[in-house]
Parts: C-alpha cells; sequence; structure tokens
C-alpha cells in the first residue's frame, strides 16, 4: 500500500476528505519524527511502539577495496508491534 493509498484509506474510514486526512496524516508523521529526533518512545496500545535503538561503532570491510573499516554508531528507528496488531495478524 502506498502513501496516496492509505491516506485515501483513512479519508474513507474516517469520513472526511482526502486532504483533510492528508493534513492529519503528515502532521502524526511529523510529531512522531520529532518525538523521536529526542530519543521520545511513542506508545500506541495494542497497535506498537516506536523507539529510537543506539546501534554501536562497529568493524566493517569494504567490499571494493577488502580493506577494514570501522562504522560509526549511529541511531535507528525502531517499531515493535502491540498485541493487538499481532493478534489481528494471526
Amino acid at each position: 500500500m502506498t502513501k496516496a493509498e492509505l491516506v485515501k484509506a483513512i479519508a474513507a474510514q474516517a469520513g472526511v476528505s482526502a486532504a483533510n486526512a492528508q493534513n492529519v496524516f503528515d502532521a502524526a508523521m511529523k510529531v512522531i519524527e520529532m518525538e523521536l529526533a529526542k530519543g521520545e518512545k511513542i506508545v500506541l496500545p495494542g497497535f506498537g511502539t516506536f523507539s529510537v535503538m543506539e546501534r554501536g561503532e562497529r568493524q566493517g570491510i569494504n567490499p571494493a577495496t577488502k580493506q577494514t573499516i570501522t562504522i560509526p554508531a549511529k541511531k535507528s528507528a525502531k517499531f515493535k508491534a502491540g498485541s493487538k496488531l499481532n493478534a489481528a495478524l494471526n
């Protein structure tokens, strides 16, 4: 499902225009992005949890030169599905 298809489905489910659904969807994504950037966790009971995971520095190999390189530490987003979401899938 694409973003456009998701927005259209949200609009139909909520009984609002596609433009309103698009605005709400964009605002929700922006808030999630801002909270994760601050290191906050977003908990949606039953649906799941968005959080930030810190990956440590590690060694890797450059495939072009076969030399060992250091891959720097970084943060990445993580999503853990909630119980109701998992139940809906099974």
